[in-house]
């Protein structure tokens, strides 16, 4: 809408500065490209790239019950993870479908990071405040962090030469340190949503854009590029990340969505939904989330059908558009159990052009791992 208001990011100077193209996402201003995607792609997966995610929900929750409190509300089990570690998860509903996946850091047994999409902060704050009352303090950080992504194989070699005070080679995926980074104290968690390896720096809003500028020109010599929406999921597409709104959603269980492995139904106490995704596995799906690449010359796209091949409807893509590193068109999307299997062939409803596709091994790109990795 031309009218709607938009909101900023303290990188969102920074943007301008660099000529990104600006759009709407989830309520905010972003970067969609800035020299263009495939660029960009190429940028990360060859070099290292870096991205503005301060779009994203930051909610913290302490006191005595923090931990407990949050793993009621979780499907993977938080009490496994050692103190310093992340776990990516699904939050859901009693009816047992996704509200949102999370990245989930736990700092200490009174002390947890929750981090959200920003398009679900206002329903999962409003979730985990109402559920953690009487249990634990909750507190929405969202507008006074920042969040910066860098990604790809010269990821840590950027971060050694902007002075990071944590030795990031020694910190192991999904775990998390705080420190210094030229100059601005950050949180150094080794996660990303790219396929790459890589880091996300949380920093108080007013060191980020400082932060930001210091990285790009740190990085100059190693091909560092400041990156786009647009990139970013063409590269979580070929890794197969889900993105919520295309693969998960409250229409969707973990199972049929391929999440069945951040699913603990054993762990004590047990967590929202975990009856009804139990009964599901039990049942077992009747629709997969799969795979899939253009056998035809086609482009699938979000929200086209999905064929038999004698023409029925039998689900829909859910993500889908060319592989800037595999030359080829690429998708995901849900189709029936018993057509999941590798190889099988199917009809993309391509405005109207019914184009063959067959279901492929995911994820489409592994990067091969590299030193420090876990």
């Amino acid at each position: 809408m031309a009218d709607e208001k938009l909101s900023r990011t303290p990188l969102y100077s920074e943007h301008v500065r660099l000529g990104a193209k600006l759009v709407p996402f989830a309520g905010w201003e972003m970067p969609i490209q800035y020299k263009g995607i495939a660029a960009e792609h190429a940028a990360v997966r060859e070099r290292v790239g870096l991205f503005d995610v301060s779009h994203m929900g930051e909610l913290r929750v302490t006191g005595p019950g923090a931990l407990s409190a949050v793993n009621a509300l979780i499907t993977n089990d938080l009490s496994k993870a050692e103190d310093g570690q992340a776990v990516y998860t699904c939050c859901c509903n009693a009816q047992g479908t996704i509200l949102d996946d999370l990245i989930v850091y736990r700092r200490s047994p009174t002390e947890v990071l929750v981090v959200c999409n920003a398009s679900n902060r206002p329903k999962i704050a409003e979730h985990f405040r109402a559920a953690l009352a009487g249990s634990a303090e909750f507190q929405d950080e969202s507008d006074d962090t920042s969040l910066i992504a860098v990604q790809g194989p010269r990821a840590l070699e950027l971060l050694r030469l902007a002075g990071s005070s944590v030795d990031v080679s020694q910190l192991r995926s999904f775990r998390f340190a705080d420190g210094t980074l030229a100059g601005a104290p950050v949180t150094i968690a080794r996660t990303g949503y790219t396929g790459e390896d890589g880091v996300e720096l949380f920093c108080p809003n007013s060191a980020a854009a400082g932060l930001f500028r210091a990285l790009l020109e740190a990085g100059a010599p190693l091909g560092a590029e400041p990156i786009g929406l647009g990139a970013r999921d063409t590269l979580r597409l070929e890794a197969r990340l889900s993105l919520y709104g295309n693969e998960i959603d409250e229409t969707t269980n973990p199972i049929e969505a391929g999440l069945g492995w951040v699913v603990k139904l054993t762990k004590p106490n047990g967590f929202l939904g975990r009856d009804a995704i139990a009964k599901a596995k039990a049942d077992g799906p009747t629709r997969t989330i799969v795979g899939f690449e253009m056998v035809g010359r086609g482009i699938a796209r979000h929200g086209y059908r999905l064929l038999s091949t004698s023409g029925d409807v039998i689900g829909l893509c859910t993500s889908g558009g060319p592989s800037p590193t595999l030359g080829k068109s690429i998708g995901l999307g849900y189709l029936p159990v018993a057509m999941a299997a590798v190889d099988t062939s199917f009809l993309v409803d391509c405005r109207g052009k019914s184009i063959e596709a067959k279901v492929v091994k995911t994820p489409f790109y592994k990067r091969k791992p590299a030193a420090g990795a876990a």
